[in-house]
């Protein structure tokens, strides 16, 4: 069974590259983010056309979240859940999940994009790590539970110095700020397995690579989209990888999908 991710950056601008992917790979669960568009003008009918059922959560012009998937959805929940402590309403889509059965159990997939946090001596850095610090109570509580789920997405970090092509860089950057990378070190700190990491060990393994300064040709790119699985999860692993061809594509999104493959 294959899930991936794929920050789209705009379901308009790429519909065209999503249909082929799909056509191509076939996965059976596609976690997209920054589809850019409300849920009622998402272009349904072709993704629908491939087999797919399709839940949106989405915003007009930016952010967005979705989940295109071959099975029956159990269970749809959108948004992540507030911290009532410190918390005002959330009013950006940047979380859903879904629940499917699969033979011997069930599996929850999440597809997040995180805040990105620049300017850090703005507001935007804060929320970014409210943000996680949601993330990781949610996660908490499910793996309380013993539940199978992957977490997947555009998480705007850069965990190590070898997931980008030169750490200075990126230094004092949202991305790569010690704060960010202590909240997903504590994310996976939880138990949780993270995908690519855990089955490809090179360096100049990237996700992103920007449309400026010929990045793409000279591989000048960074690793922010991952997969994070929960123990139950992570123990139907059977490989994860990154489909790069993807960028090359004509009218690329800055982002190429990843994927895993369990044994579902």
């Amino acid at each position: 069974m294959k899930i991936a991710t794929w920050n789209i950056n705009g379901i308009k601008a790429r519909h065209d590259n999503l249909i082929e992917w799909l056509k191509q790979e076939g996965p059976d669960i596609a976690c997209l983010q920054e589809i850019k568009s409300v849920d009622e003008n998402f272009p349904r009918d072709e993704i629908e056309g491939l087999g797919y059922n399709l839940e949106t959560h989405g915003q007009k012009s930016f952010n967005g979240v979705a989940l295109l998937s071959k099975l029956p959805f159990d269970e749809v929940n959108r948004g992540l859940p507030l911290l009532p402590y410190k918390d005002d309403p959330d009013e950006q889509s940047r979380f859903i999940e879904g629940l499917f059965s699969i033979d011997g159990g069930a599996i929850r997939v999440a597809s997040l994009y995180l805040p990105n946090g620049n300017p850090v001596d703005t507001e935007k850095f804060p929320y970014k790590l409210r943000w996680m610090e949601r993330l990781e109570k949610w996660a908490k509580e499910k793996l309380e539970q013993e539940e199978a789920f992957i977490l997947a997405g555009d998480y705007n970090v850069i965990p190590m110095p070898e997931d980008c092509y030169n750490e200075k860089a990126w230094e004092g950057d949202a991305l790569y700020r010690p704060e960010s990378r202590t909240a997903f070190r504590r994310l996976l700190n939880l138990g949780l397995t993270e995908a690519i990491r855990s089955t490809n060990e090179n360096d100049s393994t990237y996700t992103f690579w920007d449309y400026q300064a010929g990045a793409w040709p000279k591989n000048n790119g960074i690793r922010i989209d991952h997969l994070l699985m929960s123990p139950e999860a992570a123990k139907l692993l059977r490989a994860a990888d990154i489909d790069k061809h993807v960028r090359d594509w004509e009218k690329p999104s800055d982002h190429v999908p990843v994927w895993v493959d369990i044994a579902a």
